[in-house]
């Protein structure tokens, strides 16, 4: 019990600690957006983090129960990239009672079953994301008949959070050196995980804005964006940099652009940092 009490604890720690940085687009601590509001992931990260660390819960389970205690609470998707990304690593936590590497988190996707994928179905049905339409194979309206990891494959070439599953997590480790670097650096959590996310938003096209505008739009974003980043990570008082990316934020959000899975990639490598700190 002690373990999933901390692990659920990390849990909601990363979604705050995502919520406190500035992240163009996105909402953060100083700006709303998007017809939601910072009390609405601030009540979905209390109310996910009831239930994503239970000990006695498959992978998929983790899933649809972290979504359907959102959906309850807020009545809109908050969250659904960020636990995608979060279960399979608490997963991997439990299984090892401490540190996690990339080959447990690898190991956690590879026993991912086809009840794993029926709940993550139901659980994406529920959330009912932005711009998701229909695919061809392995729909989400249709009963599953791979596994979750077989699902995430056909989805990986579009979809960074599907990618991660097929990957072993890579983008997300490759993202907490590039976190625990600029902490090092600036000793600026917050802002750290500011250029986190511009970081993530200038390498990878953004799968939410992708599947809402189309590919044009979100390279346009992208080009934008590392311009932002280059600046800030130039900066040895990030702080400096405030206006311009308040103006950036300001920019995107009146034109119905979140860069979600940015942020959701960001709040897995703040979980994966505290995870790898110890349970």
């Amino acid at each position: 019990m002690q373990l999933e009490t901390q692990l659920a604890a990390k849990f909601k720690a990363a979604c705050i600690a995502e919520l406190e940085a500035v992240k163009p687009g996105n909402v953060h601590m100083l700006a709303d957006g998007h017809g939601m509001t910072v009390q609405d992931f601030l009540r979905s990260a209390e109310v996910a983090a009831g239930v994503i660390a239970q000990a006695d819960l498959s992978a998929g389970q983790r899933i649809l129960q972290a979504v359907e205690a959102t959906n309850t609470a807020v009545g809109c998707n908050t969250n659904l990239g960020i636990i995608l990304l979060c279960a399979p690593l608490i997963q991997a936590a439990l299984n090892t009672h401490g540190v996690i590497t990339q080959q447990e988190v690898q190991a956690v996707l590879e026993q991912l079953t086809i009840k794993d994928a029926n709940d993550a179905f139901a659980a994406i049905r529920i959330a009912n994301p932005a711009g998701l339409g229909h695919s061809e194979h392995h729909d989400v309206e249709s009963p599953a008949s791979v596994t979750l990891l077989e699902a995430m494959q056909e989805a990986a070439d579009r979809d960074l959070i599907a990618r991660q599953y097929v990957n072993g997590f890579q983008q997300v480790f490759e993202g907490l050196a590039y976190y625990r670097q600029l902490l090092a650096r600036w000793e600026r959590p917050a802002w750290a995980t500011s250029a986190l996310y511009l970081y993530f938003l200038t390498h990878f096209p953004d799968s939410h804005i992708a599947r809402k505008y189309g590919a044009d739009l979100t390279e346009v974003v992208r080009v934008q964006s590392a311009a932002h980043w280059r600046e800030l990570e130039g900066r040895d008082n990030p702080k400096t940099y405030l206006r311009p990316l308040l103006d950036f934020d300001q920019t995107l959000k009146a034109q119905g652009i979140n860069p979600g899975t940015s942020a959701d990639m960001t709040v897995a490598v703040l979980l994966l940092d505290g995870l790898q700190v110890g349970a």
